[in-house]
């Protein structure tokens, strides 16, 4: 594809070697970076994008499937983008698929979180009929990443968020041992309680979470 081919290029060009050590320290060592900071990946994303815009409007799905199994973290970026940017408004059922397989590949907070919330989210959205299927799917699941995604991807609904399924969710994996779920609960809770503090409040202190997710919850509350 002409577009990957393009950005992989200006990527290359642009490298930081500098930059790459300590991002690829920071996640842990599991992913292979350019070294380039957000503001400049997505000044040269656009621009590439601009480009090529017939090809990844035709192609989003393909585009952005290939970029998530490249090595350097910095395209894995841009393939979630490329979903968040193109199928808002134009998702189809089967688009879950896609999504579930991003979410268990190349697996990390960074992706997940941005997954979750900008991609899981808005497919539900615009499916809500699906919510109660992929919900039971994904937090039965024996993948922690598809677990958190459910108690994530109502972040941003704030007034829209269905609080009996985050409740409900955050105290099904309330005794969760995965810093990464009780972290999650905190974060979904908090963000919740912004809306309706009160009733966040609430669930917290009658509900036996961790002391981590207790923490997040009530940050700020």
């Amino acid at each position: 594809m002409g577009f990957i081919t393009d950005l992989e290029t200006a990527y290359h060009k642009n490298r930081k070697p500098e930059n790459a050590i300590p991002m690829a320290n920071y996640m842990k060592n599991l992913f292979s970076f350019y070294g380039i900071k957000a503001v400049e990946r997505r000044t040269i994303f656009k621009e590439i994008v601009k480009a090529n815009k017939e090809e990844v409007t035709k192609h989003p799905r393909e585009i952005a499937w290939e970029l998530f199994n490249k090595e350097q973290r910095e395209l894995q970026y841009c393939g979630i983008e490329i979903l968040i940017q193109c199928l808002k408004k134009n998702y189809v059922k089967e688009d879950i698929k896609l999504i579930e397989k991003m979410l268990v590949t190349n697996s990390w907070w960074d992706s997940v979180d941005t997954i979750s919330k900008f991609i899981l989210g808005e497919y539900l959205r615009e499916f809500p009929e699906e919510i109660e299927k992929v919900i039971e799917r994904f937090s039965n699941s024996k993948n922690m990443w598809l677990n958190r995604s459910v108690l994530l991807f109502q972040l941003g609904y704030k007034d829209k968020t269905n609080a009996e399924i985050l409740f409900s969710e955050c105290k099904k994996h309330s005794h969760s041992k995965e810093f990464f779920i009780q972290k999650a609960i905190g974060w979904a809770l908090r963000e919740y309680g912004k809306t309706n503090p009160e009733l966040v409040k609430t669930f917290v202190n009658y509900t036996d979470l961790k002391p981590l997710s207790k923490k997040e919850a009530l940050k700020n509350l």
